[in-house]
């Protein structure tokens, strides 16, 4: 017999790498974690990871035992949504992990109106970039995430989009194209380039208007990113709700299409159904007008 409260060790090795890794996000020792694993591996008799060093990973029986457990996961969230629906699950709390102009955007405004109709409802709100908040959600540290960065091949999230906003290319007021009009970013490949850090979707925009752009500051913070712009360090391409008006910074359209940040709200999948997590969704879905693009 496979103890199913294994499982949920399993995904998080195939998550996240390490054996403590794993263990952090499950707020269980390393040990434990490694019992965990020998003990499913008795249960099914087969080798599931492969170890090299401290990290891990899994073996063909392995991958094939953590998309039954993501079926299983899956399964027992619309399970925990039935039990709510049927108990009304008129109050409680939702915790919501979102960037900061997102929370702006939409998730301020929603809190707003739920509490006009949903007033038995809480939510807390976390401040995350938006790709760090997908693990979050799925070790179960919050119920939705709102991001840019979703995993269409994951099959343990459901996507809500919300809005898409244009990319601007933000340039030091005394640069030589900062009396354009529009400015195609191919034109600023000899400048030095401040971006998000290496993971950040926001860099991608970048590398992909710019392939050989010349990134010598990061940040994921686009406040910091603009006031570097200002005092002179380079060029960037800021997301136009994050833009932050600062003197010395002047920010231009892209010429032509511009590059989208499309912005999305993720639940576990089978969470959905969950009353009180479908009633914030529908106050994220359904806030004012968005521009999908």
């Amino acid at each position: 017999m496979i103890d199913p409260r294994r499982l949920p060790v399993l995904r998080a090795l195939a998550d996240h790498g390490t054996v403590t890794a794993a263990g952090r996000a499950l707020h269980l020792t390393p040990s434990a974690v490694s019992q965990q694993l020998a003990a499913l591996e008795a249960e099914t008799g087969q080798e599931l990871l492969r170890r090299r060093g401290r990290r891990v990973s899994l073996t063909a029986a392995g991958e094939l035992l953590v998309g039954h457990a993501d079926a299983v996961a899956a399964e027992l969230e619309r399970a925990r949504a039935s039990l709510a629906s049927f108990a009304d699950g008129a109050a409680g709390q939702v915790k919501i992990a979102g960037f900061a102009s997102a929370i702006s955007q939409v998730v301020a405004p929603a809190i707003a109106a739920l509490r006009r109709t949903a007033p038995e409802l809480t939510i807390v709100v976390r401040d995350v970039e938006g790709h760090a908040s997908l693990p979050l959600l799925l070790d179960g540290e919050v119920d939705l995430a709102i991001t840019e960065d979703y995993r269409p091949d994951d099959v343990r999230m459901s996507r809500f989009p919300l809005y898409a906003e244009p990319f601007d290319v933000v340039v030091p007021a005394d640069h030589r194209l900062a009396e354009r009009t529009t400015i195609d970013p191919r034109d600023l490949v000899e400048d030095d380039w401040v971006a998000p850090l290496p993971g950040n979707p926001c860099r991608d925009v970048v590398t992909a208007a710019v392939p050989h752009a010349r990134i010598v500051h990061t940040s994921d913070d686009f406040r910091a990113v603009v006031a570097l712009v200002a005092a002179g360090a380079g060029v960037a391409l800021v997301p136009r709700n994050a833009l932050v008006d600062v003197p010395g910074a002047i920010v231009v359209p892209v010429r032509g299409t511009p590059p989208l940040r499309r912005v999305y709200a993720a639940t576990r999948r089978g969470s959905e159904g969950h009353p009180l997590i479908k009633a914030v969704v529908g106050a994220l879905v359904g806030g004012p007008g968005r521009d999908l693009g």
